[in-house]
């Protein structure tokens, strides 16, 4: 698979960029790379140098939560930590927008998702600029102040933000699960429809569809000034889910592969060259 045709390197438009992909055995081929990406992860945590940052963001019914699930089946648990980042609480919006997203990041070893990121900050603040008033910010009086600069001078920390923990050994990649809007559609009637599914329904899911394009435009723009060498962006096509997800856990492997000064350390010396004595201590005991 060639995982360079999902990455951002120059301005896109997400108009005119693919919703649908679907690749053969797309299931049977996840459950082998899965695999691959636990054992790599093993190896990361020997190792003890670096962590790997998800980030995924997309609409609603996306598919962000089973991603998570069927890509990190396989990941021994101590390995893997997620946060979902909800509406901020009174504490949180206390401190600066960044504040909440540089605690949760992973210790050196682990891989952490980000089920919707710091990139709210510019998505759902800027489709709804009132938000912002909640973070009580001195230079910001009324929605009047919250204009284009205000969120570029956003996203320009959010690069910042990035570089600074790539450059401590975190490995970041960042997926947009780019959906259809029809799509969207059947997932929200199958909520619907389906009675084990109605707890996953939310009326706020059709006010935020009435923002489609709002939401898009916003995408748009977060994703072709924040795609960085050292935080790429991938554009993914969701509207068949095992694809995605294929194309993710992908990408995953490829990333950890490519850094060939990740191995599991050696014993000492000392403790090689006494490696038949303690293999007497354990028979003798």
């Amino acid at each position: 698979m060639n995982i360079d045709q999902y990455k951002i390197s120059k301005k896109i438009s997400l108009a005119k960029t693919d919703t649908f992909k679907e690749i053969n055995d797309a299931k049977k081929k996840l459950k082998h790379i899965r695999k691959k990406i636990s054992e790599l992860q093993d190896t990361m945590y020997a190792h003890g140098k670096y962590n790997m940052l998800i980030c995924l963001q997309g609409m609603d019914t996306s598919g962000k939560d089973s991603l998570v699930r069927e890509v990190f089946k396989d990941v021994n648990a101590r390995g893997v930590v997620v946060h979902s980042f909800k509406t901020p609480t009174s504490a949180e919006l206390k401190h600066d927008f960044l504040w909440r997203h540089y605690i949760a990041l992973p210790q050196r070893g682990k891989i952490c998702v980000f089920n919707r990121t710091h990139y709210e900050n510019v998505l759902v603040t800027r489709v709804h600029p009132e938000y912002i008033l909640g973070e009580n910010i001195p230079s910001v009086t009324s929605l009047n102040d919250l204009d284009d600069a205000f969120y570029h001078k956003r996203m320009e920390r959010i690069v910042n933000f990035e570089e600074h923990i790539a450059e401590s050994g975190t490995i970041i990649l960042k997926f947009f699960l780019h959906l259809s809007k029809d799509e969207q559609k059947k997932r929200l009637f199958r909520r619907l429809r389906r009675k084990e599914k109605n707890w996953k329904f939310s009326k706020d899911d059709l006010k935020e569809r009435k923002s489609w394009s709002a939401y898009q435009e916003c995408y748009e723009d977060a994703i072709n000034r924040t795609s960085k060498d050292c935080a790429p962006w991938y554009v993914v096509p969701a509207d068949d889910k095992a694809t995605a997800r294929l194309i993710v856990a992908e990408t995953i492997l490829k990333s950890l592969q490519s850094y060939k000064d990740m191995v599991e350390p050696s014993l000492d010396e000392e403790t090689l060259s006494h490696l038949d004595e303690f293999k007497k201590q354990l028979e003798n005991d």
